[in-house]
């Protein structure tokens, strides 16, 4: 009984795995968490989606179109848009940037760090709509402008300002 089950636990996780979403990080919740990991992951995707962006421009523009590898790029472009949206959304969102009530201190701090969120999320958005390279130079800058508002000033810090004690 034991063989069966396992034989049906390996052919679900080989022909389902590669259909499941990649998640950014667990929510049991485990206290351990890498932030500038997520940085780097989210900077890996912007250029992955611009290298995409290009090749998608450079197959469509020649005489005889590569369909299978422009449908390749193109699919890539849009995966990795979705798993930028996935870190953004399931990883900053919901576990790091906590809510704060308006009479807070760090109330304004927080605004700005959901707004850098919101926009980047928009701007995955777009990247999968567009070829238009601007679009991922836009993610870059947001990207930079929430890499500071999170950290702070001071580089080198590894935890969001709030967590420092």
């Amino acid at each position: 009984m034991s063989k069966v089950f396992f034989s049906a636990a390996l052919l679900a996780a080989v022909f389902l795995g590669g259909a499941a979403q990649v998640q950014a990080h667990c929510e049991i919740p485990c206290g351990i968490y890498g932030d500038e990991v997520r940085f780097y992951l989210l900077e890996e995707h912007i250029t992955t989606i611009e290298k995409s962006m290009t090749m998608i421009a450079e197959l469509s523009a020649e005489a005889d179109i590569n369909y299978n590898q422009l449908v390749r790029w193109i699919d890539n472009k849009e995966t990795h848009a979705e798993y930028f949206q996935e870190i953004v959304s399931q990883y900053f969102m919901t576990q790091r940037v906590k809510p704060v009530e308006p009479e807070d201190d760090h109330y304004q701090s927080y605004l700005e760090k959901i707004t850098l969120l919101h926009r980047l999320l928009i701007g995955a958005m777009k990247a999968k709509q567009a070829t238009d390279v601007e679009v991922t130079k836009e993610l870059s800058s947001l990207l930079k402008r929430f890499r500071t508002a999170y950290f702070g000033a001071q580089p080198g810090a590894h935890r969001p300002p709030q967590e420092k004690q």
